[in-house]
C-alpha cells in the first residue's frame, strides 16, 4: 500500500478537491495532520462529503488550531506549540493520502516546516494552479522534491494555461496526473469522474 502526500505551491489551489479525488481514486484514507480554522467545516469533512466509496476512513488531526493562519501562528494564538514527533501517521492496511497546509515550507513551528513530515518512501502529488508568479512557485516547490529524491507527480488544477504548463513540464520532467478543470461545482459525481481519469497514473 501506498501514501500520497497532496501538497499545493501556495494556498487555495485546490489540495482539498485534489485530495478528494485521490483518495475517491484509490479507496484510499484520508488524513489531514493539521488544520488550521474554518474547524466546523474542515477539509477532512470537505473530503468526507465529496468521496462516495464505502472503503475510505477519515482519521482525525493531529492538531486542530482554531484560527486560518499559518499553522506556527495558529497554534501560537491557541497557546501551544506543534511538536512534529506528535504528528505520526494513522495505522492503515489502506493506501493513505494526506494533505498538506499551504506550501511545502510552511512554519509548524520555529524549526520545521510541513516538508520535515513528508517521509521519504511517500508519492508526493504538486498541486499547480497558473497565477502570475506560478511558474516560480511550481519549479521550487517540485525542484526541492526531486533534490530530496522523493517521487513527485504534478497535477494541474483551474483553467489551462498552455505556455505556464508546457514550460512547467519541460523543467521538471515529472509525470503529470492530469488537471482538474475550474468546474461550476463538485459534488460526488464530478469527483467519481475525476478519479476514473486518474486511477490509472496513480
Amino acid at each position: 500500500m501506498s501514501t500520497y502526500f497532496i501538497t499545493g505551491i501556495s494556498t487555495d489551489v485546490g489540495k482539498t478537491v485534489a485530495s478528494a479525488i485521490i483518495t475517491e481514486a484509490l479507496k484510499a484514507d484520508y488524513w489531514k495532520p493539521v488544520q488550521a480554522g474554518d474547524l466546523d467545516n474542515c477539509d477532512t469533512q470537505k473530503v468526507k462529503r465529496l468521496v462516495s466509496n464505502s472503503r475510505s476512513k477519515y482519521h482525525p488531526n493531529a492538531y486542530a488550531l482554531k484560527t486560518a493562519m499559518s499553522p506556527h501562528a495558529a497554534a501560537d494564538i491557541d497557546g501551544i506549540s506543534i511538536d512534529i514527533e506528535h504528528i505520526t501517521p494513522p495505522k492503515t492496511d489502506n493506501h493513505l493520502v494526506i494533505e498538506g497546509a499551504g506550501g511545502l515550507l510552511v512554519p509548524l513551528n520555529d524549526k520545521h516546516t510541513v516538508f520535515d513530515i513528508i517521509k521519504p518512501n511517500y508519492k508526493v502529488i504538486v498541486v499547480s494552479r497558473h497565477y502570475l508568479g506560478s511558474i516560480n512557485h511550481t519549479l521550487l516547490t517540485v525542484n526541492l522534491l526531486k533534490k530530496t529524491g522523493f517521487d513527485v507527480y504534478l497535477l494541474f488544477s483551474g483553467n489551462k494555461h498552455k505556455s505556464t504548463e508546457d514550460i512547467i513540464k519541460k523543467m521538471t520532467q515529472v509525470p503529470v496526473i492530469g488537471r482538474i478543470n475550474e468546474e461550476p461545482y463538485f459534488d460526488q459525481n464530478v469527483v467519481k469522474e475525476y478519479a476514473e481519469l486518474f486511477k490509472n497514473k496513480l
